[in-house]
């Protein structure tokens, strides 16, 4: 990968929906070369997809919960039952296997607390195992991008 796809990558970060055309002209390349690399990106797996961003809080699930959970189960076998079972969940917007004190953090996006309370029954109902369960709501979003800072990883 070199400097002209890094840019084109920074600039599809920003807006995914720019023309060819404006694209090549922002990184000094005409629109054919310009079009195969986004395309080998994009067959490389660099770009895993091209997504609108909604306004959470404009379609009504304005409510971020970060939840920690602990589990004594640690054998393969309940982790991909686990996993299935969790990333079923449209609530879960993301999902980690954690190190440190907590086993896994999800982030979930509800409308309200009612809405978390059925969240939080479907989860509990829905899997064994689980030891501690722990809610952080989010009072406030003070950053959020889905840009990743490209220059880091040269």
């Amino acid at each position: 990968m070199d400097n002209f796809d890094h840019q084109i990558l920074t600039i599809l970060q920003r807006d995914a929906s720019i023309a060819l055309k404006d694209l090549a002209e922002a990184v000094n390349l005409t629109s054919t070369p310009c079009w195969k690399r986004v395309k080998k990106l994009e067959d490389e797996g660099y770009i895993r997809s091209r997504v609108a961003l909604l306004d959470a809080e404009r379609v009504g699930l304005g409510l971020s919960v970060f939840v920690q959970i602990k589990t004594q189960r640690h054998e393969s076998g309940w982790l991909e039952k686990f996993a299935r079972t969790v990333s079923q969940f449209d609530e879960v917007m993301e999902f980690y296997r954690m190190s440190g004190e907590w086993d896994y953090m999800l982030r979930v996006v509800v409308s309200d607390i009612a809405a978390y309370d059925r969240f939080y029954k479907k989860l509990i109902g829905s899997t064994e195992g689980l030891v501690d369960i722990s809610s952080n709501f989010a009072m406030e979003q003070i950053k959020y991008t889905t840009a990743l800072p490209l220059s880091l990883g040269r």
